[in-house]
Parts: C-alpha cells; structure tokens; sequence
C-alpha cells in the first residue's frame, strides 16, 4: 500500500505521506448534477480563544547530560498535549471536562434526569437537545437569545522538550535534548477556564426537529523558561540532571453551536472512485455503494429496459411450462 499519492516513494524511509486524490472535475459543467444530502446546519455559533497559566519549579528533565559538559544556552523549548493511544483513561493525558449551563433555554432530559444526547457530525453521542419556547420571538420572525456559562476543568501532563548547545572541555559543541512530563493539574484540583456565551436559537415549533447543541474544544500549550534567564532557571545537578522553573500557558479554542437538522441541494461532479489495489486472485468485487436510481442513470447502467413487461413475461413462461399441464398465458 502507498499513501504518496498513489505513486510507490522512492524513499521507503519517508516518515510523511500525501493523500490520494479522491475528487477530480473535468472542467466540463454538464458533468455537474445536483445530489441532495441530509446533514446538519449551523444556525448559530460562538468561538472563544482561552489562555491558563502553570507555573512550574524545580522540574526534572532526562535524560542528564555528559560529564564534563556545560550548556552554552537554551536553543528552543517545545510543549505539546500528552497522549497515551494505548488508555484513553491514562489520567496522564491532557483532558479538557467542559460543563455548560444554560439560561432561557433548557436540555432535554429522559427519565434519569439525564441530558438526552444525539449523534454529532463527528459519530459520537456529542450534542445535547435543546428546547425553549420560542413563540415570543417566532411571531416576529427572529430567533431568540439564550445564555450559557462554560466552565473548563484542565487535567493531566504536558511533554516540555529543552534542546540545548552544550560544549564540552575542548570546547567541541553539541545539541542535546531533554525532555519531562510537567503536570498541569489533577482530577483533585484542576485548572478551570471560565466564560460566558450567547446565542441565538431557531423555532421549535415550525421544525420537525428540536435544536442541538453542540461544542468542542481544542487544547495547544506554549511554555518558556520562568525568566528567561538560564543563570536563574536552570540548574545543573551533580549527577548531570538537568532541573528548570517554567512558565506553561496552555491555549484552548472552544466553539458552541446550534445546528438543526436539513436537507440541502448541492453540486456534485460525481460519486468518489478509487482505484482498487491488485489482487492476483479475485477477478471480480462487490461493490460499497448502490448506484442511483434516477432515469437517467438506469438508462446508463442498465440500458433501456421495460422491466414490469420483461418481469411478467419471465414469470408467466415458468408458470406455463409444457410439464406442468398448459396453464393459461399472461399477455
């Protein structure tokens, strides 16, 4: 298998890859039809950027540098969100708990007091059902306003890189990397980010469909020594660990929004087809998808045919075979 495009990379080495080209147009626009599509509209949404500080003292970093080396200075210090694909639980792992309250507007509940959750673009229970009367606003042909609080509770470690240009006794230099977890907060007493919200709510009594309310959020960190200084921030243990005071900001962009369910036209140059891999023992594949069942498109696939005429006379001529005594023919 090649994801370079379809083309075998003549580095098997390479650690990146291009995607195949799923959708191409001729340029020709009668090969443009219309397809209809059900999918969810945003009717209304809101985009925040929040920002947490951490301060963090005496972190340990490995692995220690050589003996008889000395840093020279700091050449970059990179954050990312740590991540353990093998436990989603790790509680290791950055992890945004979002909580959101709303005003003027209420989620829907079952029998256990619990928010009813419906599937969300990205296939998972990630919207909650949201009604209000809107009959107020609905007479004046405008949507009506409604309030949140969100409040994001920040869990879970950090990976903080240090790369530095240390020398050693001949003055000889080289990069040298040092890397720790560095812990934000704990289930116990996590990092909360707060803020407030308004949006605007459709009708819920002109659609066959109550509003969803969907968000997510995304975290990012930056981190930088605490003053800037390595004669202040950094110290060298006499085992050759390295210890640091930092500064992590951790970047969060949050987004709400109210999307109802449509159905919408739109322009299509055609089904996506990609080109099968090459097996030396099937000759033939099922296929993933049924094809149309527009006129047009059976005269294409299938030719002219008059099916109801063909079908009666197939059943008709089984049902007057010879053997089974000359039952009268359908015409």
């Amino acid at each position: 298998m090649s994801c370079f495009g379809g083309n075998i990379s003549p580095d098997l080495f390479q650690k990146c890859c291009n995607a195949n080209q799923l959708c191409e147009f001729s340029g020709n626009l009668s090969d443009v039809s219309s397809e209809p599509i059900f999918v969810q509209k945003v009717y209304d949404a809101v985009l925040f950027n929040l920002q947490g500080l951490k301060t963090v003292t005496n972190q340990c970093f490995s692995p220690a540098i050589p003996r008889g080396h000395r840093i020279r200075r700091v050449i970059d210090i990179r954050c990312k969100r740590f991540f353990n694909p093998l436990n989603v639980e790790d509680p290791s792992n950055l992890t945004l708990d979002v909580n959101t309250t709303i005003s003027g507007a209420s989620f829907i509940q079952d029998a256990h007091c619990e928010p009813i959750r419906v599937v969300g673009p990205d296939g998972t229970f990630s919207e909650k059902v949201l009604y209000a009367d809107t009959e107020e606003c609905d007479e004046k042909c405008k949507g009506t306003p409604i309030f949140g609080t969100q409040n994001i509770a920040i869990t879970g470690d950090v990976l903080v890189t240090i790369d530095l240009l240390l020398s050693d006794r001949n003055d000889r230099e080289v990069v040298f990397s040092v890397c720790a977890n560095v812990n934000i907060a704990d289930d116990r007493n996590p990092l909360v980010l707060t803020n407030f919200f308004e949006l605007c709510m459709p009708s819920t009594k002109n659609s066959a469909f109550l509003p969803r309310f969907g968000e997510f959020c995304n975290p990012a960190c930056e981190t930088r020594l605490a003053t800037n200084s390595i004669g202040r921030d950094i110290t060298i243990c006499p085992d050759g660990t390295i210890k640091a005071n930092l500064i992590v900001a951790l970047c969060v962009t949050c987004e709400k929004k109210i999307v109802v369910p449509v159905q919408l036209c739109v322009l299509s140059t055609g089904f996506v087809q990609l080109e099968p891999q090459v097996s030396a023992i099937c000759a033939t594949f099922p296929s993933l998808f049924p094809n149309q069942i527009r006129e047009s498109d059976t005269r294409e696939n299938c030719g002219d045919v008059d099916s109801e005429r063909d079908i009666c006379d197939t059943v008709c001529d089984v049902c007057n075979d010879d053997r089974r005594g000359g039952r009268p023919r359908r015409r």
